[in-house]
Protein backbone atom coordinates (compact mmCIF):
# COMPACT_ATOMS: atom_id res chain seq x y z
CA UNK A 1 0.00 0.00 0.00
CA UNK A 2 2.95 2.25 0.84
CA UNK A 3 4.50 1.32 -2.79
CA UNK A 4 1.22 2.16 -4.18
CA UNK A 5 1.33 5.68 -2.77
CA UNK A 6 4.89 6.47 -3.04
CA UNK A 7 4.49 5.69 -6.83
CA UNK A 8 1.80 7.85 -7.24
CA UNK A 9 3.46 11.07 -5.68
CA UNK A 10 6.50 10.18 -7.91
CA UNK A 11 4.01 10.31 -11.06
CA UNK A 12 2.51 12.98 -9.78
CA UNK A 13 5.94 14.89 -9.63
CA UNK A 14 6.36 13.91 -12.72
CA UNK A 15 3.25 15.11 -14.47
CA UNK A 16 4.08 18.42 -12.46
CA UNK A 17 7.63 18.80 -13.77
CA UNK A 18 6.92 18.05 -17.59
CA UNK A 19 3.75 20.41 -17.42
CA UNK A 20 6.36 23.20 -16.12
CA UNK A 21 8.96 22.29 -18.95
CA UNK A 22 6.15 22.53 -21.46
CA UNK A 23 4.52 26.01 -20.08
CA UNK A 24 8.92 27.20 -20.41
CA UNK A 25 8.38 25.92 -23.61
CA UNK A 26 5.75 27.73 -24.72
CA UNK A 27 7.09 31.12 -23.00
CA UNK A 28 10.15 30.54 -25.14
CA UNK A 29 8.42 29.91 -28.50
CA UNK A 30 5.90 33.01 -27.75
CA UNK A 31 9.30 34.74 -26.73
CA UNK A 32 11.14 34.09 -29.96
CA UNK A 33 8.11 34.70 -32.16
CA UNK A 34 8.22 38.23 -30.17
CA UNK A 35 11.68 38.78 -30.64
CA UNK A 36 11.92 39.35 -26.51
CA UNK A 37 15.27 37.01 -27.07
CA UNK A 38 18.39 36.98 -28.91
CA UNK A 39 20.04 33.53 -27.79
CA UNK A 40 19.27 30.29 -26.28
CA UNK A 41 21.52 28.00 -24.05
CA UNK A 42 20.60 24.93 -24.45
CA UNK A 43 22.06 21.78 -22.14
CA UNK A 44 23.60 18.41 -24.37
CA UNK A 45 24.46 15.98 -21.88
CA UNK A 46 27.44 17.58 -19.70
CA UNK A 47 28.01 20.84 -22.55
CA UNK A 48 26.25 23.82 -23.36
CA UNK A 49 25.69 25.11 -26.87
CA UNK A 50 24.55 28.52 -27.45
CA UNK A 51 22.25 29.16 -30.01
CA UNK A 52 21.86 32.84 -31.39
CA UNK A 53 19.09 34.65 -32.50
CA UNK A 54 20.27 37.90 -34.04
CA UNK A 55 19.41 41.19 -32.83
CA UNK A 56 18.64 42.73 -36.43
CA UNK A 57 16.10 40.35 -36.98
CA UNK A 58 14.37 41.38 -33.29
CA UNK A 59 12.24 44.18 -35.71
CA UNK A 60 11.38 41.92 -38.87
CA UNK A 61 10.09 38.92 -36.53
CA UNK A 62 7.50 41.36 -34.66
CA UNK A 63 6.61 42.73 -38.07
CA UNK A 64 6.12 39.29 -39.86
CA UNK A 65 3.74 38.49 -36.59
CA UNK A 66 2.05 41.56 -36.78
CA UNK A 67 1.32 41.68 -40.52
CA UNK A 68 -2.17 41.20 -41.74
CA UNK A 69 -0.66 38.52 -44.55
CA UNK A 70 -0.04 35.21 -43.86
CA UNK A 71 3.97 34.66 -43.53
CA UNK A 72 5.62 31.53 -44.40
CA UNK A 73 9.06 29.65 -43.68
CA UNK A 74 9.42 26.73 -46.11
CA UNK A 75 12.23 23.78 -46.30
CA UNK A 76 13.51 22.67 -49.57
CA UNK A 77 11.00 19.88 -49.56
CA UNK A 78 7.84 22.28 -49.08
CA UNK A 79 7.19 21.46 -45.26
CA UNK A 80 5.99 24.40 -43.13
CA UNK A 81 8.88 25.66 -40.76
CA UNK A 82 7.30 28.64 -39.65
CA UNK A 83 3.90 29.92 -40.06
CA UNK A 84 3.21 33.86 -38.37
CA UNK A 85 -0.53 33.90 -36.51
CA UNK A 86 -1.98 35.46 -39.53
CA UNK A 87 -2.27 31.93 -41.64
CA UNK A 88 -3.62 30.40 -38.29
CA UNK A 89 -6.19 32.79 -38.65
CA UNK A 90 -6.64 32.16 -42.25
CA UNK A 91 -6.88 28.98 -42.38
CA UNK A 92 -8.29 28.50 -38.63
CA UNK A 93 -5.69 26.27 -37.45
CA UNK A 94 -3.90 26.57 -34.48
CA UNK A 95 0.10 27.52 -35.35
CA UNK A 96 1.13 24.39 -33.67
CA UNK A 97 -0.89 21.61 -35.51
CA UNK A 98 0.19 23.55 -38.86
CA UNK A 99 4.57 23.62 -38.29
CA UNK A 100 5.77 20.34 -39.71
CA UNK A 101 2.69 19.86 -42.54
CA UNK A 102 3.17 20.22 -46.52
CA UNK A 103 2.34 23.39 -47.61
CA UNK A 104 0.95 21.77 -50.16
CA UNK A 105 -2.27 20.21 -48.44
CA UNK A 106 -3.44 23.68 -48.34
CA UNK A 107 -4.39 24.14 -51.92
CA UNK A 108 -6.42 23.62 -53.95
CA UNK A 109 -6.71 20.44 -56.14
CA UNK A 110 -7.97 22.91 -59.15
CA UNK A 111 -4.43 24.85 -58.35
CA UNK A 112 -2.13 22.66 -57.18
CA UNK A 113 -0.17 22.19 -60.25
CA UNK A 114 0.35 25.82 -60.70
CA UNK A 115 1.29 26.15 -57.52
CA UNK A 116 4.19 22.99 -57.56
CA UNK A 117 5.72 25.03 -60.84
CA UNK A 118 5.52 28.43 -58.71
CA UNK A 119 7.32 26.27 -56.10
CA UNK A 120 9.89 24.67 -58.38
CA UNK A 121 10.59 28.17 -60.36
CA UNK A 122 10.59 30.02 -57.08
CA UNK A 123 14.05 28.64 -56.17
CA UNK A 124 15.76 30.27 -59.01
CA UNK A 125 14.65 33.62 -58.54
CA UNK A 126 11.32 35.35 -56.62
CA UNK A 127 7.88 34.80 -58.52
CA UNK A 128 4.25 35.73 -57.93
CA UNK A 129 1.41 33.64 -58.27
CA UNK A 130 -2.58 33.26 -57.76
CA UNK A 131 -3.84 30.22 -55.93
CA UNK A 132 -6.92 29.33 -53.69
CA UNK A 133 -6.16 28.05 -50.27
CA UNK A 134 -8.39 25.22 -49.40
CA UNK A 135 -9.47 24.12 -45.36
CA UNK A 136 -12.36 23.12 -43.72
CA UNK A 137 -14.67 23.48 -46.70
CA UNK A 138 -13.82 26.80 -47.31
CA UNK A 139 -12.06 28.42 -50.31
CA UNK A 140 -9.74 31.89 -50.08
CA UNK A 141 -8.55 33.34 -53.32
CA UNK A 142 -4.62 34.31 -52.23
CA UNK A 143 -1.56 35.77 -53.83
CA UNK A 144 1.64 33.91 -53.18
CA UNK A 145 4.96 35.99 -53.19
CA UNK A 146 7.81 33.38 -52.92
CA UNK A 147 11.43 34.66 -51.84
CA UNK A 148 13.80 32.30 -51.16
CA UNK A 149 16.18 33.28 -48.09
CA UNK A 150 20.00 32.51 -46.77
CA UNK A 151 19.89 30.72 -43.41
CA UNK A 152 22.58 30.05 -41.17
CA UNK A 153 21.14 26.42 -41.42
CA UNK A 154 21.01 26.58 -44.96
CA UNK A 155 18.20 28.19 -48.02
CA UNK A 156 14.79 27.86 -47.02
CA UNK A 157 11.86 29.72 -49.09
CA UNK A 158 9.58 32.59 -47.78
CA UNK A 159 6.06 33.09 -49.13
CA UNK A 160 3.86 36.39 -48.34
CA UNK A 161 0.22 34.68 -48.55
CA UNK A 162 -2.26 38.36 -49.24
CA UNK A 163 -5.87 37.41 -48.80
CA UNK A 164 -7.62 38.56 -52.61
CA UNK A 165 -11.18 37.79 -51.39
CA UNK A 166 -12.42 41.41 -50.80
CA UNK A 167 -10.54 42.42 -54.25
CA UNK A 168 -12.07 39.55 -56.12
CA UNK A 169 -15.62 40.34 -55.23
CA UNK A 170 -14.94 43.50 -56.08
CA UNK A 171 -13.75 43.05 -59.23
CA UNK A 172 -16.83 40.64 -60.08
CA UNK A 173 -19.41 43.35 -58.80
CA UNK A 174 -16.97 45.91 -60.86
CA UNK A 175 -17.51 43.44 -63.97
CA UNK A 176 -21.21 42.76 -63.25
CA UNK A 177 -21.55 47.02 -63.30
CA UNK A 178 -19.54 46.97 -66.76
CA UNK A 179 -22.22 44.86 -67.88
CA UNK A 180 -25.31 46.42 -67.08
CA UNK A 181 -23.80 49.54 -68.08
CA UNK A 182 -22.77 48.52 -71.48
CA UNK A 183 -26.61 46.96 -71.77
CA UNK A 184 -27.67 50.17 -70.63
CA UNK A 185 -25.03 52.19 -73.08
CA UNK A 186 -26.58 50.18 -76.24
CA UNK A 187 -30.20 50.55 -75.00
CA UNK A 188 -29.49 54.13 -74.61
CA UNK A 189 -28.13 54.39 -78.16
CA UNK A 190 -30.85 52.60 -79.49
CA UNK A 191 -33.51 55.11 -77.84
CA UNK A 192 -31.35 58.12 -78.75
CA UNK A 193 -31.17 56.49 -82.04
CA UNK A 194 -35.05 56.54 -82.23
CA UNK A 195 -35.82 59.46 -80.72
CA UNK A 196 -33.64 61.26 -83.71
CA UNK A 197 -35.30 59.30 -86.11
CA UNK A 198 -38.76 60.67 -84.84
CA UNK A 199 -37.78 64.00 -83.57
CA UNK A 200 -36.83 64.24 -87.60
CA UNK A 201 -39.75 63.00 -88.95
CA UNK A 202 -42.21 64.43 -86.80
CA UNK A 203 -40.94 67.46 -87.48
CA UNK A 204 -40.73 67.44 -91.32
CA UNK A 205 -44.39 65.97 -91.53
CA UNK A 206 -45.69 68.60 -88.68
CA UNK A 207 -44.12 71.46 -91.36
CA UNK A 208 -46.59 70.52 -94.13
CA UNK A 209 -49.90 70.95 -92.51
CA UNK A 210 -48.39 73.62 -90.94
CA UNK A 211 -47.53 75.01 -93.92
CA UNK A 212 -51.18 74.95 -95.26
CA UNK A 213 -52.58 76.33 -91.93
CA UNK A 214 -49.88 79.50 -92.55
CA UNK A 215 -51.02 79.78 -96.62
CA UNK A 216 -54.76 79.55 -96.33
CA UNK A 217 -55.12 81.85 -93.35
CA UNK A 218 -53.49 84.46 -95.22
CA UNK A 219 -55.25 84.14 -98.21
CA UNK A 220 -58.59 84.33 -96.52
CA UNK A 221 -57.40 87.20 -94.65
CA UNK A 222 -56.27 88.91 -98.19
CA UNK A 223 -59.31 87.88 -99.34
CA UNK A 224 -62.27 88.45 -97.02
CA UNK A 225 -60.36 91.14 -95.15
CA UNK A 226 -63.17 93.80 -96.05
CA UNK A 227 -66.16 91.40 -94.79
CA UNK A 228 -64.74 90.55 -91.78
CA UNK A 229 -65.09 92.71 -88.50
CA UNK A 230 -62.16 93.95 -86.38
CA UNK A 231 -62.91 90.68 -84.14
CA UNK A 232 -62.44 88.38 -86.97
CA UNK A 233 -59.23 90.19 -88.16
CA UNK A 234 -57.69 89.74 -85.04
CA UNK A 235 -58.62 85.92 -84.65
CA UNK A 236 -57.13 85.21 -87.54
CA UNK A 237 -53.89 87.41 -86.98
CA UNK A 238 -53.85 85.00 -83.61
CA UNK A 239 -54.11 81.81 -85.55
CA UNK A 240 -50.89 83.03 -88.25
CA UNK A 241 -48.98 84.47 -84.91
CA UNK A 242 -49.12 81.07 -83.73
CA UNK A 243 -48.63 79.20 -86.54
CA UNK A 244 -44.95 80.94 -86.81
CA UNK A 245 -44.19 80.16 -83.33
CA UNK A 246 -44.95 76.57 -83.99
CA UNK A 247 -43.12 76.42 -86.96
CA UNK A 248 -40.15 78.46 -85.09
CA UNK A 249 -40.56 75.60 -82.29
CA UNK A 250 -40.18 73.11 -85.08
CA UNK A 251 -37.52 73.95 -86.32
CA UNK A 252 -35.99 74.65 -83.14
CA UNK A 253 -36.66 70.50 -81.87
CA UNK A 254 -35.19 69.36 -85.54
CA UNK A 255 -31.91 71.48 -84.48
CA UNK A 256 -31.71 70.35 -81.17
CA UNK A 257 -32.11 66.46 -81.74
CA UNK A 258 -29.22 66.93 -84.67
CA UNK A 259 -26.72 68.15 -82.24
CA UNK A 260 -27.08 64.86 -80.40
CA UNK A 261 -26.67 62.64 -83.89
CA UNK A 262 -23.72 64.53 -85.54
CA UNK A 263 -20.76 65.87 -83.93
CA UNK A 264 -19.59 67.70 -86.22
CA UNK A 265 -16.08 69.00 -87.43
CA UNK A 266 -13.78 71.13 -85.88
CA UNK A 267 -11.30 73.55 -87.47
CA UNK A 268 -9.54 76.80 -86.61
CA UNK A 269 -12.33 79.32 -86.62
CA UNK A 270 -11.43 83.33 -85.87
CA UNK A 271 -14.15 84.08 -83.66
CA UNK A 272 -13.84 87.70 -85.14
CA UNK A 273 -14.96 86.86 -88.62
CA UNK A 274 -17.66 85.14 -86.97
CA UNK A 275 -19.44 87.73 -84.93
CA UNK A 276 -18.85 90.08 -88.07
CA UNK A 277 -21.13 88.41 -89.71
CA UNK A 278 -23.88 87.66 -87.02
CA UNK A 279 -23.33 91.71 -86.89
CA UNK A 280 -24.44 92.21 -90.44
CA UNK A 281 -27.46 89.71 -89.49
CA UNK A 282 -28.79 91.62 -86.89
CA UNK A 283 -28.31 95.18 -88.26
CA UNK A 284 -31.50 96.18 -89.19
CA UNK A 285 -32.40 95.01 -85.50
CA UNK A 286 -29.42 96.97 -83.81
CA UNK A 287 -30.46 99.86 -85.77
CA UNK A 288 -33.99 99.69 -84.23
CA UNK A 289 -32.92 99.37 -80.72
CA UNK A 290 -29.84 102.14 -81.49
CA UNK A 291 -28.05 99.21 -80.15
CA UNK A 292 -24.50 98.33 -80.18
CA UNK A 293 -21.85 95.08 -80.41
CA UNK A 294 -18.63 95.79 -78.79
CA UNK A 295 -15.94 93.05 -79.63
CA UNK A 296 -11.96 92.99 -80.37
CA UNK A 297 -9.30 90.87 -80.22
CA UNK A 298 -11.37 87.63 -79.90
CA UNK A 299 -8.86 84.22 -80.60
CA UNK A 300 -8.45 81.41 -83.13
CA UNK A 301 -10.58 78.18 -81.49
CA UNK A 302 -10.54 74.65 -83.10
CA UNK A 303 -14.63 74.52 -82.93
CA UNK A 304 -17.29 73.77 -85.52
CA UNK A 305 -17.62 77.09 -86.59
CA UNK A 306 -21.69 76.69 -87.77
CA UNK A 307 -22.51 75.60 -84.00
CA UNK A 308 -20.54 78.13 -82.74
CA UNK A 309 -22.01 80.66 -85.30
CA UNK A 310 -25.62 79.44 -83.36
CA UNK A 311 -24.18 80.01 -79.93
CA UNK A 312 -23.66 83.60 -80.61
CA UNK A 313 -26.41 84.21 -82.39
CA UNK A 314 -28.52 82.36 -79.60
CA UNK A 315 -27.08 84.75 -76.85
CA UNK A 316 -26.53 88.18 -79.34
CA UNK A 317 -30.49 87.82 -79.63
CA UNK A 318 -31.43 87.17 -76.19
CA UNK A 319 -30.03 90.63 -75.38
CA UNK A 320 -31.15 92.39 -78.40
CA UNK A 321 -34.69 90.71 -76.87
CA UNK A 322 -34.33 91.44 -74.11
CA UNK A 323 -33.50 94.66 -73.66
CA UNK A 324 -34.62 97.69 -71.76
CA UNK A 325 -37.25 99.94 -73.52
CA UNK A 326 -35.53 103.21 -72.74
CA UNK A 327 -31.89 102.17 -72.72
CA UNK A 328 -29.93 101.38 -75.83
CA UNK A 329 -28.42 98.09 -75.64
CA UNK A 330 -24.84 97.60 -75.74
CA UNK A 331 -23.54 93.80 -75.84
CA UNK A 332 -19.85 93.56 -74.87
CA UNK A 333 -18.08 90.79 -76.18
CA UNK A 334 -14.80 89.78 -74.92
CA UNK A 335 -11.72 86.57 -74.13
CA UNK A 336 -8.96 85.71 -72.16
CA UNK A 337 -6.58 82.62 -72.07
CA UNK A 338 -7.13 80.54 -69.35
CA UNK A 339 -4.48 78.16 -67.23
CA UNK A 340 -7.50 75.26 -66.24
CA UNK A 341 -10.64 74.71 -68.01
CA UNK A 342 -13.06 76.54 -65.16
CA UNK A 343 -14.56 79.68 -64.94
CA UNK A 344 -12.39 80.95 -62.12
CA UNK A 345 -9.03 80.17 -63.06
CA UNK A 346 -6.74 82.50 -63.29
CA UNK A 347 -5.72 84.10 -66.68
CA UNK A 348 -2.73 82.41 -68.46
CA UNK A 349 -0.79 83.83 -71.63
CA UNK A 350 -0.18 80.42 -72.49
CA UNK A 351 -2.98 78.72 -71.95
CA UNK A 352 -4.74 75.98 -73.13
CA UNK A 353 -8.31 76.76 -72.85
CA UNK A 354 -10.39 80.08 -73.27
CA UNK A 355 -13.03 81.97 -71.30
CA UNK A 356 -15.56 84.02 -73.58
CA UNK A 357 -17.54 86.73 -71.80
CA UNK A 358 -21.00 88.23 -73.41
CA UNK A 359 -22.53 90.86 -70.90
CA UNK A 360 -25.23 92.66 -71.82
CA UNK A 361 -26.78 95.69 -70.10
CA UNK A 362 -30.69 94.58 -70.45
CA UNK A 363 -33.30 93.59 -67.68
CA UNK A 364 -31.40 90.78 -66.65
CA UNK A 365 -33.31 87.99 -64.18
CA UNK A 366 -33.10 86.84 -61.10
CA UNK A 367 -30.39 84.61 -60.70
CA UNK A 368 -31.85 81.58 -58.58
CA UNK A 369 -32.93 80.69 -62.73
CA UNK A 370 -29.14 80.73 -63.60
CA UNK A 371 -29.03 77.12 -64.29
CA UNK A 372 -32.65 76.28 -65.32
CA UNK A 373 -32.76 78.90 -68.09
CA UNK A 374 -30.76 76.09 -70.14
CA UNK A 375 -33.44 73.18 -69.84
CA UNK A 376 -35.36 72.59 -72.81
CA UNK A 377 -38.65 74.79 -72.90
CA UNK A 378 -37.75 77.09 -70.48
CA UNK A 379 -38.87 80.24 -70.30
CA UNK A 380 -38.43 82.96 -67.62
CA UNK A 381 -40.81 85.74 -69.39
CA UNK A 382 -44.68 85.05 -70.96
CA UNK A 383 -44.80 84.50 -74.35
CA UNK A 384 -46.92 87.43 -75.48
CA UNK A 385 -44.21 89.84 -74.19
CA UNK A 386 -41.33 88.25 -75.78
CA UNK A 387 -40.66 85.87 -78.77
CA UNK A 388 -38.78 82.70 -78.80
CA UNK A 389 -39.20 79.07 -78.05
CA UNK A 390 -37.40 78.14 -74.81
CA UNK A 391 -34.74 75.91 -76.48
CA UNK A 392 -32.48 78.39 -77.61
CA UNK A 393 -30.26 77.98 -74.67
CA UNK A 394 -30.68 74.35 -73.98
CA UNK A 395 -28.89 74.35 -77.78
CA UNK A 396 -26.25 76.71 -76.70
CA UNK A 397 -25.52 74.48 -73.66
CA UNK A 398 -25.50 71.39 -75.54
CA UNK A 399 -22.73 72.65 -78.40
CA UNK A 400 -21.21 74.33 -75.30
CA UNK A 401 -20.42 70.32 -74.22
CA UNK A 402 -20.07 68.73 -77.21
CA UNK A 403 -17.24 71.08 -77.46
CA UNK A 404 -15.99 69.94 -74.41
CA UNK A 405 -16.71 73.07 -72.85
CA UNK A 406 -18.23 74.74 -69.79
CA UNK A 407 -21.06 77.94 -69.40
CA UNK A 408 -22.34 79.28 -66.92
CA UNK A 409 -24.50 82.87 -66.49
CA UNK A 410 -24.55 85.61 -64.10
CA UNK A 411 -28.08 88.24 -64.10
CA UNK A 412 -29.19 91.06 -62.32
CA UNK A 413 -32.62 92.02 -62.85
CA UNK A 414 -32.83 95.54 -64.18
CA UNK A 415 -28.92 95.33 -64.54
CA UNK A 416 -27.68 92.97 -66.92
CA UNK A 417 -26.93 89.00 -67.93
CA UNK A 418 -23.43 87.57 -68.48
CA UNK A 419 -22.69 84.43 -69.86
CA UNK A 420 -19.06 83.09 -69.61
CA UNK A 421 -18.32 80.14 -71.84
CA UNK A 422 -15.16 78.25 -71.25
CA UNK A 423 -13.84 76.31 -74.56
CA UNK A 424 -10.18 74.34 -75.52
CA UNK A 425 -7.95 76.04 -77.85
CA UNK A 426 -8.11 73.12 -79.46
CA UNK A 427 -10.18 69.76 -79.58
CA UNK A 428 -8.79 66.49 -78.25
Amino acid sequence: MDRNIKLKDDLLRELEETRRQLYEAKETIEAIRTGQVDALVVQKGSTHQLYTLKTADHTYRIFIEKMTEGALTLSQQGIILYANSSFGNMIGMPLSSIIGLPFEQFISKDNLAFYKTLFKTSWAGDCKGEVEIFYNGNRTPVQLSLTVLELDEGIALSIIITDLTLQKNTQRKLEENNRQLEHLNHTLENSNHDLQQFASVASHDLQEPLRKIQMFSNILKNKASGNLSNEEIAYLEKIIASTERMKALIIDILNYSRLSAVDGEYLPTDLNFVLKELVEDFELMIADKKGKIIFHDLPVLEVNRGQIRQVFQNLISNSLKFSKDSVPPVIEISAKLLSEKSIVSGEDENGDYCLLTIEDNGIGFDEKYATTVFSLFQRLHPKDSFEGTGIGLAITKKIIEKHHGLIQVKSTPGIGTKFMIVLPLKQQ
